[in-house]
């Protein structure tokens, strides 16, 4: 497995689904850190958010929907094969 993809599902093993609510940013984003919304890696369940008419994490209802996104380190959404949807700075 590749470093990149057994960290992204290290960080979906910590429970990022729910963390796009209210502004809130991810547990492991420190102040300063950029962070991207990578859309298209999402698994079944999962996503951070996603724009398909659903109220937001964790309900995505397939695996690596194109619409729906997790936050990620910047940098890694291309390794895992997603695309980034925006840029974000942890304040």
């Amino acid at each position: 497995m590749k470093k990149e993809s057994l960290l992204f599902a290290s960080m979906i093993g910590l429970g990022l689904s729910g963390l796009a609510l209210a502004g809130s940013k991810p547990e492991w984003a420190k102040k300063g850190d950029t962070i991207v919304k990578c859309k298209g890696v999402a698994k079944k369940g999962k996503n951070d958010c996603g724009a398909n008419g659903h109220a937001c994490a964790g309900q995505a209802k397939v695996d690596n929907d194109p619409n729906e996104w997790v936050y990620v380190p910047s940098g890694l959404c291309e390794k895992i094969g997603g695309s980034v949807a925006k840029k974000v700075k942890v304040k």
